[in-house]
């Protein structure tokens, strides 16, 4: 098994190498640059100043030396200063001569991501769960129909539909929640309690929503595996020998009957921390959906690398960590992954 995580680990470099490779040259496959947006707020820019401007970020450079510049920095987790006028750090804070710390774009957004799609993932696997154990309980009953509608109407609605259809519902029209920011103007003058009322107003939106959509995927895959467990030869066996349902439920089939929800939630680390950019982008949540959607607007490359270098490796990371939840959970894997 050591010999196994090694191997994949060492395997992991050079394809996170050809990832960043192709999505550097695809992204400069796009038109205009930086320069482009700078001209563009200053009509009064000459193309002398719009060529130092490539000068200063390389940009005059062939494509493959500038990612070999940037392939050094990337290598000691620098992935340089964003284009934009503020320039921070796209990745993690510095410090300059003077001791002024400076938060990279990066480290700001990361943990507001991270809090709401970490929540919206607990809430849906707390819901799909057990409904996709109850769907498979009660297969063509009146219980599974009424789950599989839902399930339809779950994969049939736009995200971004129902994110407005609420905004205007429940912020525009009655003033029951706040629709955009994670608080309120008046949040610091707050006191403990109404700093914790309002900052789950303000992530109600955020939360629910991602979370009502993805319930029905995740409700499917749990029912189609359970229903494949109940039919395996020692489910028989089990109720033969007189075992009540819910030992023969919830400790002999749930554990096999997850397994594809393994790849599922390895597969959503990535979305876990470059979050949603519709969601983010509706509700002015600055997470890194938010963060990489302004950064491919002002074709911001360093902050547009940067995640998507970030969301390679966590992708990479994923799937390793489902294979080994996959070898935890299924002895027939284990035995294959320790032979390999």
């Amino acid at each position: 098994m050591l010999k196994y995580l090694i191997k994949r680990v060492l395997w992991m470099i050079p394809m996170l190498i050809g990832i960043s490779l192709i999505s550097f040259f695809i992204m400069h496959l796009a038109p205009g640059d930086i320069t482009n947006n700078e001209a563009a707020f200053n009509p009064k820019a000459s193309e002398e100043s719009r060529q130092k401007l490539r000068e200063m970020y390389h940009l005059d450079k062939p494509v493959i030396i500038q990612y070999g510049l940037w392939l050094k920095r990337m290598a000691t987790l620098d992935f340089g200063k964003s284009f934009a006028s503020h320039q921070k750090p796209v990745f993690w804070q510095t410090t300059d001569k003077d001791g002024n710390v400076t938060k990279g774009l990066i480290q700001e957004a990361l943990p507001i991501t991270l809090m709401i799609n970490l929540l919206g993932l607990a809430i849906t696997l707390l819901l799909a769960i057990p409904l996709g154990i109850l769907a498979a309980r009660k297969y063509l009953g009146w219980q599974d129909r009424s789950i599989t509608l839902f399930n339809f109407i779950g994969f049939s609605i736009p995200g971004f539909w129902l994110s407005l259809l609420l905004m205007y519902w429940l912020g525009v029209a009655n003033n029951w929640l706040p629709i955009s920011g994670l608080h309120s103007l008046n949040y610091e003058s707050l006191d403990t309690w109404g700093r914790l009322k309002d900052s789950l107003s303000h992530l109600f939106l955020p939360v629910v929503i991602p979370s009502v959509t993805g319930l029905a995927g995740i409700t499917l895959f749990v029912k189609n595996g359970m229903l494949d467990v109940l039919q395996q030869d020692y489910i028989t066996t089990a109720r033969a020998k007189g075992l009540n349902e819910h030992s023969v439920i919830y400790t002999h089939a749930l554990r096999n009957a997850l397994l594809p929800l393994i790849t599922i939630v390895g597969l959503s680390i990535p979305g876990l921390i470059g979050g949603s950019v519709i969601a983010e982008t509706i509700f002015a949540i600055p997470g890194m959906g938010k963060l990489f959607y302004d950064a491919v607007l002002m074709r911001d490359f360093p902050v547009i690398m940067g995640i998507l270098t970030i969301g390679s490796a966590l992708t990479l990371v994923g799937n390793l960590l489902a294979d080994v939840a996959y070898a935890w959970a299924d002895p027939r894997v284990r035995r294959g992954v320790a032979r390999g």
